[in-house]
């Protein structure tokens, strides 16, 4: 029988336990001790493996701590991810790691966690490990062109945890106006209608555009995009080139959140007939 399992919700924790391990142990040790209920032994021996895993500075010892954390456990879901990450020698080989780690995650959480906990994932600390491979998982299969399955995992990324901490709603209206499933993508943009990112005022502005052509309704759009981000247009027509690197944060307004956006927003508006030729003459107005 499955022993059961802490519901201990915190909802300020790191999204990602790169360069963050040493506070995402320390929150779920102590969440483990203010009552959550027990897990699997050798899962949480696994599980803390992979913290000095994400801590090592050696891309070697990452991969070996690993490895030695699916030895503990084989249902190490964080374990199949950095190695996908780090270890694999082809897409291909990433994607059966990632799938692997959805696996494990959901052998962990339980057939009944996927119907009891639905629009609580990511609050609770065990299913995090879950999440992170299937948000890898999906990526993984976008980046082969197994666009539509992609797709399906990001939709349901966002029904198990709406508030949407991993930022999946980004990545979905990149993939969604890239596809031309511009109902979707005018659902998801309502969905959440009070985003204020760049992400979200440029896109709506790409929409309309698609929608409705040279209306006034679409300029209107654009120049609030403008104003929110303005770094955006040079970046888009090319007029200003894109770093290597993607910036490891970014701020509402600058630079580093234009770069962000335009690395998956650039194939919707190349998509869009007219799109870049329509900004290019209202930036220009």
């Amino acid at each position: 029988m499955q022993k059961p399992k802490k519901r201990t919700r915190q909802q300020t924790d790191p999204s990602s336990p790169q360069g963050s391990a040493l506070d995402l142990r320390s929150v779920e040790a102590l969440a483990a001790m203010l009552g959550g209920t027990q897990q699997d032994d050798a899962v949480d021996a696994a599980q803390d493996i992979m913290y000095d895993a994400w801590e090592a500075s050696d891309r070697r010892r990452r991969i070996a701590l690993a490895k030695k954390a699916l030895k503990t456990s084989p249902l190490c879901a964080d374990a199949y991810v950095l190695l996908a990450q780090e270890a694999a020698q082809n897409p291909d080989e990433a994607i059966d790691l990632y799938r692997q780690g959805v696996e494990a995650g959901e052998k962990v959480l339980g057939k009944a966690s996927f119907q009891e906990d639905v629009g609580q994932f990511w609050g609770l600390l065990e299913t995090r490990p879950y999440m992170r491979a299937r948000r890898g998982l999906a990526q993984a299969l976008w980046d082969k062109s197994h666009r539509d399955e992609a797709v399906i995992h990001f939709q349901a990324m966002l029904d198990l945890n709406p508030n949407d901490n991993q930022g999946i709603r980004y990545v979905l209206l990149d993939c969604l106006l890239t596809l031309g499933r511009d109902h979707e993508a005018a659902g998801l943009i309502e969905r959440y209608s009070e985003d204020g990112s760049a992400a979200w005022s440029w896109s709506r502005a790409l929409l309309e555009f698609r929608r409705n052509g040279d209306a006034a309704k679409s300029r209107a759009a654009l120049s609030q995009a403008m104003s929110d981000n303005e770094h955006v247009a040079p970046l888009l027509l090319g007029d200003r080139k894109m770093p290597r690197r993607l910036p490891a944060y970014i701020s509402w307004g600058g630079k580093d959140e234009a770069v962000a956006y335009v690395h998956g927003a650039a194939a919707g508006w190349a998509a869009a007939d007219g799109a870049l030729a329509w900004l290019r003459a209202n930036k220009e107005r």
